[in-house]
Order: C-alpha cells, then sequence, then structure tokens
C-alpha cells in the first residue's frame, strides 16, 4: 500500500472511529482530573493520538473547553483533507440535508418569500395543510406560535425551523390579508409535503414533450414515469429532458431514467474503487421510449447524476446534448451514519460512462480551493461564450458506440454548443436583477391584481393578458420609486428580456411552475436550438 492509500485509510478510520471512543474518553475525565498520572485507555504504546489530546486539553487547559464543539469542527477538517466532495455532516443538520433528496418533509405546505423582513405567502400547495385550514396565496404570516415574527430576524433559516417540524404537530399562525384589518388567527396542523424534483412537463409544441428535472431525488424516476405518461397521452413522440442546473443526486434514479431510452444491454454507466467492486449498469430494453426522439440540455451546474444521464445518451448515440460543457463531478458518495446521529458522506468509487470516460476534473486532495473556482476560471477564460476556449488533450479522446469522438477530462462535452446569451444585458437590468426588483414587483403586481388574474386560465391566456397590459411600464416605475434611475437606450435593448421575465413571475405567482416555465423559455436560446434539433431527428 503506497503513501497516500495509508493516509486514507488512517483517515477515514479516524474520522468513523472517533464517534466511538468520545464516551471512554469522557469517562476518563474524571479521573484524569483527581490524578494527572492516571492513562486511562490509551496507556502504553497504541495511543490514539488525536483523542489523547482532547483528553488532555479537556481535562487540564487553563480555560474549560467545549470538547464537543472542538470534536465537530475536527471532524469537518479531517473529511475536508480528503476530496471535494466528501462532506461531514453534523447531527443537527442531517435531517434538513436528507428531505433536499428523500421526495417529502413535513411542514406546513407553502411556497414563501421574505420582503420588507414579512414572510409572504406566494403559493399554497393543493392538497396540503396549509390550504385546508383556508389559507390564501399573498397571505403574510407576521406571527408565530403567538409571538410575533417580524423584522431583521426573519432569514429563509428560521422560517423553515419555525414551519417545518414533526408530522401530526402544531403551530399557530397569525396572518394579516389584504382587504382584512385584523390579524387573522390559523392553527395549521403539520404533514408530509411532497419535493418535487420534475419541475415542469409540458408540451412545448405539437409532438414535443419538455420535462424538466432539478435533482435527482428519491422520487425522481416515478415523477418522470408519470410525466413521460401525461405527455404520450397529449401526443408527445419527441423529448427535450432539461438537466441544466442539476447538480445530481441518487446515482440509480438517473440509471433508471436513461433506461427508458436505450435498447437492451447497452452500458450506462460502471463504477470502480479501492474497495468498491466494480459495478455495472446495462439497459434491460424494456423502457418506454426506445426509439423516440430525444435530446439533453446540459450546463456548467449540471453535475453528477445529470452527467451519468448525458453521458449514457451521448457515448451510445442515443440523442443529441446540448449546451455548455458540464460541471465535471464523477465521484461517488456513500452515507455512513455514525453513531450521534451525524453522518459522513464519503467518496467511495469514480463511475465512468459507457465509452470509458471518467467525467470528474482534476483536483489535489486536501485542497480544494482551485477546485471550487474552475467554475470563475472557465467563465473568465471565455468558455460559456466560445466553444474554441475550450482545450482537451488528444490523450483523453474516446469513441462512443458508433465511432464518434468524444472527450474526458473534466465534464461532458454537448455536441452542439450554445453560448450564453448577453445580448440583452445592460447595467439597468444587472442593476434591478441585482436588487431582487423583479421579483419583489411581480409579488406585488400579482398582490394587487390577485382576483383578476386568479380567473385566467392556462399559461397561454395568461401570456396574452399580460402582454396587453402596460406591465414594463409600471415596473420601470416602481424601480424607480426604489433608487433605481430609467434609463430609455438601455430598457429599449433589455425589453424582451425583462418582459419575458416579468410575465412568467407573476404567473407563476397564481399558477405555479407549471405556467412559469413554458413563459420563461419562450425566447431561451438553447431551448429553441434543441426544438430545432429534436423535430429533425428520425
Amino acid at each position: 500500500m503506497n503513501k497516500r492509500n495509508l493516509l486514507l485509510v488512517i483517515i477515514v478510520f479516524v474520522s468513523v472511529v472517533f464517534g466511538l471512543v468520545l464516551g471512554t474518553l469522557l469517562a476518563n475525565r474524571a479521573m484524569l482530573r483527581s490524578n494527572p498520572n492516571f492513562t486511562g485507555l490509551f496507556s502504553g504504546g497504541s495511543s490514539n493520538k488525536v483523542d489523547e489530546l482532547l483528553s488532555i486539553i479537556d481535562a487540564q487547559y487553563v480555560d474549560s473547553i467545549d470538547v464537543t464543539k472542538m470534536t465537530e469542527e475536527m471532524m469537518v477538517d479531517l473529511v475536508a483533507k480528503l476530496d471535494p466532495h466528501s462532506v461531514y455532516i453534523p447531527a443537527a443538520d442531517l435531517e434538513d440535508v436528507n428531505s433536499e433528496l428523500e421526495g417529502s418533509f413535513s411542514g406546513i405546505g407553502v411556497q414563501f418569500n421574505i420582503q420588507n423582513d414579512t414572510i409572504m405567502i406566494v403559493a399554497v400547495i393543493s392538497g396540503g395543510p396549509s390550504e385546508k385550514v383556508g389559507l390564501l396565496a399573498g397571505d403574510r404570516i407576521v406571527m408565530v406560535n403567538d409571538s410575533a415574527f417580524v423584522g431583521k430576524n426573519v432569514t429563509n433559516e428560521k422560517v423553515m425551523k419555525k414551519l417545518r417540524g414533526a408530522a401530526n404537530t402544531k403551530v399557530k399562525l397569525g396572518v394579516k390579508r389584504r382587504g382584512t384589518k385584523e390579524i387573522l388567527k390559523y392553527t395549521v396542523t403539520r404533514g408530509e409535503i411532497p419535493v418535487n424534483s420534475v419541475d415542469v412537463a409540458y408540451m412545448i409544441e405539437p409532438g414535443v414533450g419538455f420535462i424538466k428535472v432539478s435533482k435527482f431525488a428519491s422520487t425522481t424516476y416515478s415523477e418522470f414515469l408519470n410525466s413521460i405518461a401525461s405527455l404520450r397521452a397529449k401526443g408527445a413522440k419527441r423529448y427535450i429532458i432539461d438537466l441544466r442546473e442539476n447538480s445530481g443526486g441518487f446515482m440509480d434514479q438517473a440509471i433508471n431514467m436513461v433506461n427508458e431510452f436505450l435498447p437492451a444491454n447497452q452500458m450506462i454507466v460502471y463504477s470502480e474503487g479501492k474497495a468498491y467492486p466494480r459495478y455495472e449498469a446495462k439497459s434491460d430494453g424494456k423502457g418506454s421510449c426506445i426509439g423516440l426522439p430525444v435530446v439533453v440540455l446540459i450546463d456548467e451546474f449540471s453535475a453528477s447524476a445529470s452527467e451519468i444521464f448525458s453521458g449514457a445518451i451521448q457515448d451510445n448515440d442515443r440523442g443529441i446534448i446540448i449546451g455548455r460543457r458540464s460541471f465535471g463531478k464523477g465521484l461517488v458518495q456513500q452515507q455512513m451514519n455514525l453513531t450521534d446521529g451525524s453522518a459522513i458522506r464519503l467518496t467511495v468509487a469514480r463511475y465512468y460512462t459507457p465509452s470509458g470516460r471518467s467525467i470528474q476534473k482534476p483536483y489535489t486532495i486536501g485542497d480544494s480551493g482551485d477546485y471550487e473556482k474552475d467554475i470563475m476560471n472557465r467563465f473568465l477564460h471565455g468558455e460559456f461564450d466560445s466553444k474554441d476556449s475550450i482545450h482537451v488533450a488528444d490523450s483523453l479522446k474516446y469513441k462512443t458506440l458508433k465511432g464518434r469522438t468524444v472527450y474526458g477530462g473534466g465534464g461532458i462535452m454537448p455536441d452542439i454548443f450554445v453560448p450564453r446569451d448577453t445580448s440583452e444585458y445592460t447595467p439597468y437590468l444587472n442593476q434591478v436583477i441585482n436588487y431582487g426588483y423583479l421579483y419583489q414587483f411581480a409579488f406585488q403586481y400579482t398582490d394587487k391584481n390577485r382576483q383578476k388574474l386568479n380567473a385566467i386560465k392556462g399559461w397561454q391566456n395568461m401570456g396574452k393578458y399580460l402582454d396587453s397590459q402596460d406591465v414594463l411600464g409600471e415596473f420601470v416605475a416602481f424601480a424607480k420609486a426604489k433608487g433605481v434611475v430609467p434609463n430609455a437606450k438601455q430598457i429599449a435593448v433589455s425589453k424582451r428580456f425583462l418582459q419575458t421575465q416579468l410575465k412568467a413571475y407573476i404567473t407563476r405567482n397564481v399558477q405555479g411552475d407549471e405556467g412559469f416555465y413554458p413563459l420563461y423559455y419562450q425566447d431561451d436560446k438553447t431551448v429553441k436550438k434543441a426544438l430545432e434539433v429534436v423535430k429533425k431527428q428520425k
């Protein structure tokens, strides 16, 4: 065993065993205080230096030390010495971290924003606890459990802690509603709230289904199958799968999804590691979309399971990948729970696309600084604007099933490159986006016109209605009141972008993501290119 492997073994062993021996150390503490010569468990030459040091510090340091806090910090540092994706998760954070991928959590069932230091309910989840008691979109939560909850201390994290909780527990809310002077009182019984990973599935054109997958959670595959079934019933025979900004999740969900598109016995992905036997995933030929044209959209934030999906589609020559080079995360993490309720997500293997490509971009063990700056460096080097700025060594060439050349070395290279669209960017646009004025105005406009907007059915009709209103003019006046001086020339350049964004966000406040994305993507160049390509596929 070489020195590097030996070091990794030692580090992992320490991180797992540490929690087990800590109780013994604390039991020894009393003896150490009464008898400095007492050496406890670790007498002789087999002493664990980390545990021994903590014990000595706890017993004899001049000032009182919070050993638990010190231990937590050491755990973070230990795991950080490995690769950029291994991570230690404290017990207090584990539930929230897991809920992102579990497919559900317990809460009151609302989507909210914080505006003017107040919780604004943007949408009430259909069939959820809040809908059952009569809470409405546009309500402002100003009290929680008989205590005022407004002001500078209202943060997303604090709101989550206040509103989430175990199923069947109750939370009292005080609500201000437009047109009502008094504070309305509600008691909401928390329940299971689904966390959807398929943001939207709709017919973008006759015969073409569009599915946006935001993450690969435990329910993603079943959500995806339901989306496929719904779209096929509407006549979909071609598909665009949007994985942009999808940072990954559960590997098995990506494998199951791509299996729907592949003939039998084609490699999807394989993985292996030092203590992780080679695992191969192959298609079973029972998929629902075999032979149907498919295009996959990726960008620089598409990672991990997104890269497994797009890599399998590309290497098997099953579809076309469009967008920009993906993130480059080809490491497999396994969560290991520790005795105190905390956990580590430890990298145990690397995964490879069917052609043998490792998607993992380079990194230095114990040094995540350059790794974290990679996206920024790619931006500065012009990679988001020009395909020619990407340079890959000839040694990293691989062949697809039909003999096309693809490249490894970090991320999935798209078959068709689409640069970021900066044609409508202006200082005025940057200012209103950076200050969040688009979202604020959209909520205010929705709140003021909610009765009329609620009566409009379908995103197409909502788009037509908003086009007939002077929404942009109202927004410019709103931004001016906030201190953004109008610039006629810059507004003219950014006009289409501003109008599209405003329509989409207003519609989201009424119709949810089902109304938001079709309007949001109307002028999206990557989506337009995908439509052009998928309609030509045979």
